[in-house]
């Protein structure tokens, strides 16, 4: 059996797993509802408080669909029931973020200001405290859409080995390179 995918996934208080016909899972919680397409090989089984998947044989294929999918519903499940959230770091001299709604106007050291609209289903929130570093703080209960769009904002300015100026994660640690005057001696 896969490691992850004999695990049961525990349903909380609040959260309700529905199977429809053709393998759709639907998860609706406080914080919204998801749907995530199963692959047919994989069979679904929902008891009191817990659900558990199945494959029907030992190929590597089903093996991969049975870890995988149980991680997308557990995903699922913590998102209607938690959320995610991720947090964003703007490192650099006049590095700035903005949101007005769903816009999100970053100012990276280029000659123009990137804009960048988000979808529906992300929360964004950019804060600017004196002497810390702005940060870009974003909300969904979609892990995947999510980590999507933190990936897309990071595309934007990645940090740079020397003096390590960027759109980093929150407690991301960058290693740093010896400079050119390291070099000579």
């Amino acid at each position: 059996m896969s490691r992850i995918g004999k695990l049961p996934i525990a349903i909380p208080a609040g959260v309700q797993i529905s199977v429809s016909e053709g393998n759709l899972v639907t998860v609706k919680g406080k914080m919204g509802q998801l749907q995530q397409q199963v692959d047919p090989r994989i069979t679904l089984k929902i008891e009191t408080s817990t659900l558990t998947m199945e494959r029907h044989s030992e190929e590597r294929m089903d093996r991969a669909m049975h870890g995988l999918y149980r991680s997308l519903i557990f995903n699922m499940v913590k998102g209607v029931s938690e959320g995610f959230t991720s947090v964003q770091e703007l490192v650099g001299v006049g590095y700035k973020a903005s949101n007005n709604g769903q816009l999100l106007e970053l100012s990276l050291g280029y000659s123009h200001n990137i804009i960048l609209e988000l979808p529906t289903e992300i929360q964004v929130e950019t804060t600017a405290v004196k002497g810390k570093n702005n940060s870009i703080i974003l909300k969904s209960i979609d892990k995947q859409l999510l980590g999507q769009v933190a990936a897309k904002i990071r595309s934007f300015r990645r940090p740079e080995p020397y003096k390590g100026k960027g759109i980093r994660f929150q407690g991301e640690e960058i290693k740093k390179k010896a400079g050119k005057s390291a070099a000579g001696q």
